[in-house]
């Protein structure tokens, strides 16, 4: 690595931290009465929550009520918040429960991909070089489950690291790398039997 990146990385770092100690504060001025305060929270991730809900509930209606409730909760509980991860992560796993209650009483049906088997196929053949591929992974992409996709999105889309999104979905991180692995070998089964 470069002197200039190894810089970069550590100045990231530490305005995370910055960022990590500014939001412990705001907490706890809330918790000291100054109800407030919570508003930046919202103002700052309320984009970020919504986005998030509605990578798992369509409805936009249900997903602006369900992120709406999920700072409720978050608020209700903020004397819990321990610190170990951002706000931001811990708000996004108040969400997901949440949302996941929501889909539970809907009686909505995910297709299990855990008992599926691994195929030996490499990662290779999910080149998305031509835009003729890019088409079918995005087809393939929309026919997965809500919570497939939202783990994709996170790990894909936002770089979340499977630590945070172990966090988020209550799960082990080497469990979502080997749902992330099978929702892989899932896609390209899928876009091998739409070439067809």
């Amino acid at each position: 690595m470069s002197k200039n990146h190894d810089t970069e990385a550590l100045g990231a770092k530490q305005r995370l931290r910055n960022e990590m100690e500014q939001e412990r504060q705001r907490i706890k001025q809330i918790l000291d009465g100054k109800s407030e305060e919570y508003g930046y929270f919202v103002k700052t991730y309320s984009a970020q929550v919504l986005d998030f809900v509605s990578r798992m509930v369509s409805n936009a209606g249900d997903a602006e009520e369900l992120a709406q409730d999920a700072f409720v909760r978050a608020f209700r509980a903020l004397g819990q918040f321990d610190g170990r991860s951002s706000w931001l992560t811990w708000v996004l796993r108040i969400a997901y429960h949440t949302a996941l209650n929501h889909l539970k009483r809907q009686r909505l049906q995910w297709l299990s991909i855990d008992d599926l088997p691994l195929a030996d196929t490499p990662d290779d053949d999910l080149s998305t070089d031509r835009e003729e591929r890019i088409q079918q992974l995005d087809a393939a992409i929309d026919q997965l489950p809500a919570n497939e996709q939202l783990l994709l999105h996170l790990y894909y889309y936002d770089d979340r690291p499977l630590r945070d999104i172990a966090y988020i979905m209550d799960a082990e991180p080497g469990l979502l790398a080997t749902r992330l692995h099978r929702i892989r070998k899932k896609l390209l089964l899928m876009m091998k039997e739409n070439e067809q």
